[in-house]
């Protein structure tokens, strides 16, 4: 075992391929991009095929390759396990697919697993039951778990070679312009796909709504596609704001939404011109609304606002209190059709949002973010993939991406969730390290980061209540007694890469 910089084990034979997690930025160096294969596209050729076999034949997919997918339509998603039932009919098998994230609605894939269609898997996350068969052991090789940014870095860099994209497609013409903000299941920027577009070898684009050449606006360009496949429906609108965007009503919600804003507002990068990002739950969302009421009674308005964009910042954006949005994913129909819309509103790939090995992701500008967690220990490391029984059924996303490249990142979280409790002395699996983490934000009051003495003093007349972090798991083991530690086996069923390709964690079957 070799510990690495969070006093997490690592197998030798992990840390032999992909190295320890030895600081924020220890492994951010020079690097050679991937490259891809071409195959040019001569002047009477034909993009648009006749069915999803037909693409699946002509790329020449072979048994051991790697394929990929794109999370934009989420809980809506019908592109993922369209192709999958395909490519198992046509008896593929020793896949890896390299989904930007997966959802309650891919739980399909737990039978391809079975049947050896599929053999390996990197994704940022993994839900509901697919997330605990893989922690029960189903696959012989560990889930690999990427950050948003990690993800595209590893694309770039080589460390994932996709071989064929199969990209869903709100709206396509015939030779392969695409965009999400037109057509029957507009989900709005594709900037995880924009990624796979440009890296994958071979690009399949699958669309509900084929539209006149040339289909403008354009974020998948026809240079980086190879073949279009109309089919009757890639998703369902609904699906694609399932369970993320929600305004509370929760008293505790609403407290600590409350207090976050104050952070916020009282921060020294609280001026004319900040930038921020914030989530899509109950609380994140409500912290846009005392954000909007405090940036109207001081008369300061934002630069941008960055990330999974909601319509609660696309009115930020119209009533003029946000200059621009800078959007890698929608949440929600009215944040789509915005994009398509409002000329402020700007679509970017995961590579500019957040890759630590860019040339500068738009992270690095950001003021603050806020973020969740479902567990953080008296260290900040925070957990956000596995639950309190050890179940993977979370996602990394870009949460060690923006808490690293912010300048004050908030954590929020209730003291306990469920009767369990959410400040632990260690995390079950360190997915972004304390390093990373300047402020925790309950209930009950905030813990600001004891390596952050510059907030600690400049917070000390803030009108909110303040502890050490021990004292807030102290607090919560009082109200629901210290957690029992989880029985784990001796099998390795994820790695937990850190944004840079790392190892910070691994996650053991349960």
């Amino acid at each position: 075992m070799t510990v690495n910089k969070v006093g997490k084990d690592i197998p030798e034979m992990y840390a032999a391929q992909y190295g320890v997690f030895d600081g924020e930025l220890a492994n951010i160096k020079d690097y050679q991009e991937s490259t891809r294969k071409i195959h040019p596209v001569k002047p009477r050729d034909k993009k648009l095929l006749g069915s999803l076999r037909e693409a699946i034949e002509k790329t020449g997919l072979k048994d051991g390759m790697t394929i990929s997918f794109h999370h934009h339509f989420r809980e809506g998603d019908f592109v993922i396990n369209m192709v999958m039932d395909e490519i198992a009919k046509m008896g593929f098998k020793n896949l890896t697919i390299a989904p930007s994230s997966i959802a309650n609605i891919h739980e399909p894939l737990i039978g391809h697993i079975k049947k050896g269609v599929v053999t390996n898997i990197t994704s940022s996350g993994l839900r509901d039951k697919v997330g605990a068969a893989i922690s029960e052991g189903i696959l012989d090789n560990p889930v690999v778990i990427r950050s948003h940014g990690g993800r595209a870095r590893a694309i770039v860099r080589g460390d994932i070679h996709i071989d064929v994209a199969f990209l869903g497609a709100p709206s396509s013409d015939e030779y392969g312009n695409v965009n999400g903000s037109h057509g029957r299941t507009a989900c709005g920027s594709l900037g995880y796909a924009m990624v796979d577009a440009k890296y994958a070898d071979q690009v399949v684009v699958i669309t509900d709504s084929l539209m006149p050449y040339p289909n403008t606006p354009i974020s998948i360009p026809q240079t980086d596609v190879d073949y279009v496949v109309l089919v009757d429906a890639i998703g369902d609108p609904e699906g694609i704001a399932k369970g993320a965007t929600r305004f509370t009503k929760n008293p505790k919600e609403l407290l600590i939404a409350e207090y976050a804003a104050k952070v916020i507002t009282n921060s020294p990068y609280y001026k004319q011109g900040f930038s921020f990002q914030t989530g899509t739950g109950g609380a994140s969302l409500a912290v846009s609304r005392f954000l909007k009421e405090a940036m109207i009674n001081d008369k300061i308005t934002a630069s941008f606002a960055l990330g999974g964009i909601t319509n609660a910042m696309v009115e930020l954006l119209e009533e003029g209190l946000v200059e621009k949005i800078i959007d890698v994913q929608d949440f929600d129909h009215p944040s789509a059709i915005s994009l398509g819309k409002n000329a402020n509103h700007y679509e970017v790939d995961a590579i500019m949002y957040a890759s630590p090995l860019s040339k500068g992701s738009v992270i690095n500008q950001l003021d603050t973010a806020i973020l969740s967690a479902l567990e953080i220990d008296t260290d900040f490391n925070v957990n956000v993939i596995t639950g309190s029984d050890g179940i993977i059924r979370g996602a990394s996303g870009g949460h060690s991406d923006t808490s690293a490249a912010c300048k004050m990142s908030l954590v929020i979280s209730p003291l306990i969730r469920g009767r369990i409790p959410t400040i632990v002395d260690t995390v079950n699996t360190v997915v972004t390290p304390g390093s990373s983490v300047d402020v925790v934000v309950t209930e009950l009051g905030i813990a600001i980061n004891p390596a952050r003495e510059d907030l600690i003093k400049h917070f000390k007349t803030l009108d909110v209540p303040q502890f050490t972090i021990d004292q807030l798991k102290d607090i919560a083991y009082s109200i629901v007694g210290s957690p029992d530690p989880i029985e784990y086996g001796d099998k390795v069923v994820a790695l937990i890469e850190y944004r840079d390709g790392t190892i910070i964690d691994v996650v053991k079957n349960v």
